[in-house]
């Protein structure tokens, strides 16, 4: 069975478990339904022949494929998530194949009128003639990061039958709860003993990455004053209106929809209001630290106007550290993404290095002492019903990782 078929196989039976997380969840991981994944990759992984294989009390999988060389090499980890976005429904996943896609739109839900193409997704235009997997219109496809997953097991499959490829002491590590933001919370980066990491959790083929967002959460609280509206004028604040008066002070200029590349935005996710209380939580990112402070003054200078002008109620605001840009620590590490353009390139790509518009997992394995930049995994339109990826960008991202583990063997 060739590289492409085990994929594929490989994706559409993660891709049928429900790992949804749960960015409202006190407990770690966030929800139980992760840890049905995690137990069948850990059986899967010592049905392939891997060492060490465990299963924490946090939902962390690792295992270790030994060494074919001698000598001391670095040892290098490999890393995905179990877990898919909360974004839009997890259950009951179907992928379809789209096989030798020629171009024009491919109908993932007729009915529903969800349909892809060029036009709603123009990197989709890479892929010609690629076999493209899609969901059934229901649900997200949760490649994000079951493809990663399925990237790093046939990769494994592979070296583990081949002993004569070289390369030496690989870790192999599946997290919990990154779409949430936690997902390397307890993670044991001294036990684990890896040297450098990857994880495979990106987007097109070529597409490879060592910064992300610096990143923040943002909380604004209202307490208003309710009266009988007969009788408020000066007497009421009405907090869900105040709440919504901040929202849309915020310029346009800032939002996600209307930003790319580096440049960073303020996004308001949640609003919750009624008349004597209401909630705004949102994200703040930039990959410049410098510009994120700045974008998060003029949100408390738009805080402190409303505070003026509503002198009834109470508005707090409160930001919280999510992680910082990875890149900082990884050009420290040159080795790191020189080993990685190679792999790229021996797989007849041309890298292209571009900032993540988002985290990994890697950003905060990196501070933690890890560097670890990030490999594409074929996929786009990640978290919701048009979600796609290519098997011919897996299979690529699997041969960029085997190239990988040639490459620090050297």
């Amino acid at each position: 069975m060739d590289l492409k078929t085990q994929l594929y196989k490989r994706l559409d039976r993660y891709a049928r478990v429900d790992t949804q997380s749960d960015d409202k969840s006190a407990t770690f991981p966030s929800t139980a339904k992760q840890l049905t994944l995690s137990r069948m990759l850990a059986a899967e992984l010592k049905a392939i022949g891997a060492r060490r294989v465990r299963l924490d009390k946090h939902g962390y999988v690792t295992a270790e494929i030994p060494a074919t060389v001698k000598g001391k090499k670095p040892v290098i980890g490999l890393l995905a998530h179990v877990d898919t976005a909360p974004d839009a429904p997890g259950k009951g996943v179907k992928p379809q194949v789209h096989r030798n896609w020629k171009g024009g739109d491919i109908v993932i839900n007729r009915k529903l009128g969800i349909v892809l193409n060029t036009r709603n997704c123009p990197v989709l235009a890479k892929c010609k003639g690629d076999d493209i997997v899609t969901a059934s219109g229901d649900t997200l496809l949760g490649a994000d990061d079951k493809a990663g997953l399925a990237i790093i097991m046939t990769a494994a499959e592979h070296l583990l039958k081949r002993p004569e490829i070289p390369h030496g002491t690989l870790k192999i590590g599946f997290t919990p709860d990154e779409e949430v933001g936690q997902g390397v919370k307890y993670f044991d980066v001294k036990g684990f003993g890896a040297d450098y990491a990857y994880t495979f959790d990106g987007d097109i083929a070529g597409s490879i990455e060592e910064e992300t967002f610096n990143a923040d959460s943002v909380e604004i609280r209202i307490t208003g004053k309710s009266v009988h509206p007969g009788s408020a004028k000066n007497a009421m604040a009405n907090a869900a209106r105040i709440a919504a008066d901040i929202v849309s002070s915020w310029p346009e200029s800032l939002l996600p929809e209307t930003t790319e590349g580096h440049q960073g935005f303020i996004m308001f996710t949640d609003i919750v209001g009624e008349t004597e209380k209401a909630s705004v939580s949102g994200i703040a990112r930039e990959h410049d630290l410098k510009k994120l402070k700045a974008m998060e003054k003029r949100l408390e200078a738009i805080v402190a106007a409303k505070r003026r002008k509503y002198p009834l109620a109470k508005i707090e605001l409160t930001f919280k550290e999510s992680y910082r840009n990875m890149k900082q620590v990884i050009r420290k590490h040159p080795r790191v993404m020189e080993a990685l353009k190679a792999a790229v390139r021996a797989a007849g790509l041309e890298p292209r290095i571009k900032p993540v518009r988002g985290g990994t997992d890697g950003a905060r394995l990196s501070f933690m002492g890890l560097p670890t930049p990030n490999v594409f995994t074929g996929g786009y339109n990640y978290h919701g019903r048009y979600e796609w990826v290519s098997l011919d960008g897996m299979n690529k991202s699997a041969q960029v990782l085997i190239n990988l583990a040639r490459n620090w063997a050297q």
